[in-house]
């Protein structure tokens, strides 16, 4: 039931992350604040396709 998805940083288009989601409950797009290693700073990271 739960889908894997990738996390993207907003700044370097960069696909830093991946985890998981259930599309039934969450029909959103994900928004989460996570570290990006070539920015070297915390960014927010949007939800992509792996």
């Amino acid at each position: 039931m739960r889908d894997i998805i990738g996390l993207e940083c907003t700044t370097c288009k960069r696909k830093n992350y991946t985890t998981t989601k259930n599309r039934k409950t969450v029909t959103e797009k994900l928004h989460l604040k996570k570290y990006c290693r070539s920015c070297r700073k915390h960014i927010d990271h949007k939800e992509v396709k792996v």
